[in-house]
């Protein structure tokens, strides 16, 4: 018998099983699309406590974002080299078809800025190479499975075939976010009090919170208040709370002449990992229904809309409530 280690991080999910025969040893997962680095070495550690004895480890080569597909296939081959055993890939897109019963279909994963990543299967065989597409251009004439995750037991079951890839599956350039250039990020002070309630003001004019609130929110415990500043000067800022067993994102703004430059990215990035020390299971914000810039950008990070709140912004205005799963 031969016991396969598999592993997939082409989507969001961080997918590990521990296959021998057809006895199913290990299989668990966990979604979180920035939490690849983090969540994989856990998950395997606690698979090996099923079963430490490995002849074989096999790797999703996606396609898939750039970052969180490297992450996986960096870890599954330095694992195999270590232990002296031979590694197989299978192109992620392709365990998620064999799963499919479909004699006709096409199989989707997400490839973030509104595309996907595709290809056709008739009769389980792909048809051609997986491209990238708008959802909009894909074929209407067939059956089509969108954004499902591989799953690893069916990855360890087909690297036992003739298929295997031994590329990674790269179908356009890294996706990951550099800092934005000429941006610093401190925390924020008392100073930038007045500084902070101006750009408030300019921003949420209908309903912005007051300076009494904000030296009340900065002298609050268990809090993190950072801004960002250009030549000095304060254009940005954000808030998190420790709160039970979430934390809880206050506030997140950007001067409107300089967003969509990564600003807000770079201060959300911060408030996760500050929330992340905190070792809580989860974060939550609310966001304006409608919003298009925001709500982007939260579920690029791996927030799922879980509920509404009616008038939460005043008479008529919807906030979506967003939850984050952060470790397991």
């Amino acid at each position: 018998m031969t016991t396969i280690l598999a592993i997939d991080t082409s989507t969001n999910r961080t997918s590990v099983a521990i296959v021998d025969g057809e006895k199913i040893l290990f299989s668990e997962f966990h979604d979180d699309p920035l939490a690849h680095g983090e969540v994989l070495p856990k998950l395997v550690a606690k698979a090996l406590k099923i079963e430490s004895k490995i002849d074989c480890v096999a790797i999703g080569m996606g396609p898939g974002p750039f970052t969180g597909l490297r992450v996986g296939i960096a870890f599954a081959q330095s694992f195999a080299l270590a232990r002296g055993i031979e590694w197989r890939g299978v192109a992620s897109l392709d365990v998620i078809a064999a799963g499919i019963t479909d004699a006709e279909f096409i199989a989707t994963i997400d490839a973030r800025r509104k595309e996907v990543f595709w290809a056709k299967y008739v009769d389980g065989v792909r048809q051609g190479d997986i491209e990238v597409i708008s959802p909009l251009s894909l074929p209407a004439d067939i059956p089509i499975h969108n954004n499902l995750s591989p799953d690893p037991v069916i990855l360890a079951r087909l690297c036992q075939g003739d298929a295997n890839v031994t590329e990674a599956i790269y179908i356009r350039r890294p996706d990951a976010h550099p800092a934005p250039k000429g941006i610093t990020f401190r925390p924020m002070t008392a100073m930038d009090l007045v500084t902070v309630h101006a750009l408030e003001k300019a921003s949420y004019a209908d309903d912005p919170w007051s300076l009494a609130q904000f030296k009340e929110e900065l002298a609050g415990k268990d809090r993190m208040y950072l801004v960002a500043e250009k030549d000095k000067k304060v254009i940005g800022f954000a808030g998190v709370m420790h709160r039970g067993d979430t934390c809880d994102v206050l506030t997140l703004t950007v001067d409107s002449t300089l967003r969509r430059q990564g600003i807000g990215r770079e201060m959300l990035r911060r408030l996760i990992d500050w929330s992340r020390n905190k070792k809580v299971p989860a974060m939550m914000l609310e966001v304006r229904a409608g919003n298009d810039e925001a709500t982007p950008l939260y579920t690029s990070f791996g927030f799922v809309a879980i509920s509404k709140r009616p008038n939460y912004y005043g008479p008529g205005v919807t906030a979506i409530v967003m939850r984050k799963e952060l470790t397991t």
